[in-house]
């Protein structure tokens, strides 16, 4: 077995920004990574710990995976159980969000008139995975418009009137599904008031916790309790890619009868029937399919890093919130425009800024239109030519970035930014996009 045991490298301190960047990262040289939101990445003693589990799989290939994984994977699962205030037998851990998601989906036994609520800001593949489902199953789907800023009070007002319209067209809202926080723009989301909406409802609510474990506090979502969650742990929680932890309640275990695909702990129903659901969803996803399953066996490596190198969730949170807030405001000073939401916000509490950029249709003297392709544009310019991604969009009739706060970034990392996407707009304003 290999060890958890971890010492800092020589010279590492647990110092933010630049230092931890160099010392505990493996980014190219000159890059700058503003974009954690999408991909995450993991410091080099996490990826070292992975790369020890590899050649140990490799060495003995039966009596890793039959044996040594499975005891690394209920270790996994009892750390990351810990982080959202959940009982162990409640999680299991996939490759991401999107298997999540469509695992939930094709386990719903929906009946004619079902709909599924979300939100216009669902994030595509979820859309997909809800428009897939409609084409062989009978149920329907009713997208709920906002758009931000917007506070919480008119986001729960808007989600019980959509109950209302679904009913009153005869339907039944069967499923809601919502974020913990929003791709884009990056926003936290009142996921814990839509819950105690959908449980006075007796609507079953489903958490897209994509941006959620090690983005946000989330030990009392045992307590919130929605009928599902699932949460990337590459992205913030830095553990390898793909992993993701889908929990789902006691309570609700019948209901997941395979996985996607469906493997070799699928039972028949009349199998199923005589065993405790709760044995059976656990085995359920021990071994879906034969894949470099490392990642999953990472979570406590990763939670090491965090709390001996970076002091614990907490004071990581409190950094990353902080330089949002902080770098955002900077950012918007340099740019000459503002920041999407008042500083006390409740939708700010994330790790994500939306920054808006001095350009305007009017300036280009082009219509909505042809936004989306000329904020592509500009998107795609910033690996090409600056090393560094920063998402760029058109949206609410303005173009935006968003800007994701990390421990190995500094004020100064977005205040460069700031000046990148004013030269990026200038060329912009050239005509250089068509």
């Amino acid at each position: 077995m290999v060890s958890l045991d971890g010492q800092p490298s020589p010279g590492l301190t647990n110092t933010f920004g630049t230092q931890m960047r160099e010392e505990c990262f493996t980014f190219s040289e000159g890059y700058r990574p503003l974009n954690h939101g999408s991909f995450g990445t993991f410091p080099k003693e996490v990826r070292d710990y992975q790369r020890q589990l590899q050649d140990e799989s490799e060495a003995r290939p039966d009596t890793f995976i039959r044996y040594t994984y499975l005891k690394l994977l209920k270790e996994s699962k009892i750390a990351v159980a810990s982080l959202l205030g959940a009982d162990p037998g409640e999680v299991v851990l996939v490759q991401n969000a999107t298997t999540g998601v469509n695992t939930v989906l094709h386990n719903v036994d929906f009946q004619p008139s079902d709909t599924i609520l979300h939100f216009g800001t669902i994030y595509g593949a979820c859309s997909k995975t809800i428009q897939s489902l409609s084409e062989d199953r009978p149920l329907s789907s009713y997208a709920i418009d906002i758009t931000y800023p917007i506070d919480d009070d008119e986001i729960l007002w808007r989600f019980r009137s959509a109950i209302d319209e679904v009913k009153s067209q005869g339907k039944t809202p069967r499923l809601a599904m919502f974020d913990t926080v929003l791709t884009f723009p990056g926003a936290r989301f009142p996921f814990e008031r839509l819950v105690a909406t959908c449980k006075e409802l007796g609507i079953l609510s489903f958490i897209d916790g994509a941006h959620g474990v090690g983005h946000i506090d989330l030990t009392y979502l045992g307590d919130v309790s929605p009928d599902f969650f699932i949460s990337n742990c590459y992205k913030w929680l830095m553990v390898p890619r793909g992993c993701a932890v889908l929990y789902v309640p006691f309570r609700n275990q019948h209901m997941i009868s395979s996985t996607v695909p469906t493997s070799w702990g699928y039972e028949i129903k009349e199998e199923r029937d005589k065993m405790d659901h709760r044995d059976y969803f656990s085995r359920l996803f021990d071994k879906i399919s034969t894949t470099d399953n490392t990642p999953y066996c990472c979570i406590p490596k990763a939670l090491d890093f965090r709390n001996r190198v970076c002091g614990g969730e907490a004071k990581l949170r409190e950094y990353c919130e902080d330089l949002a807030l902080r770098g955002g405001d900077r950012m918007a000073k340099i740019l000459g425009t503002e920041v999407l939401g008042a500083s006390s916000a409740s939708f700010r509490r994330c790790c994500f800024v939306n920054v808006q950029l001095p350009l305007s249709l009017k300036e280009l003297d082009v219509d909505a239109s042809s936004g989306l392709g000329i904020a592509k544009w500009m998107q795609e310019l910033t690996p090409a030519e600056y090393e560094t991604y920063i998402p760029i969009k058109f949206y609410a009739g303005g173009f935006w970035c968003r800007i994701s706060g990390q421990v190995y970034l500094t004020v100064e990392d977005l205040e460069w930014a700031a000046e990148t996407l004013l030269l990026i707009c200038k060329r912009a304003k050239a005509g250089e996009w068509k």
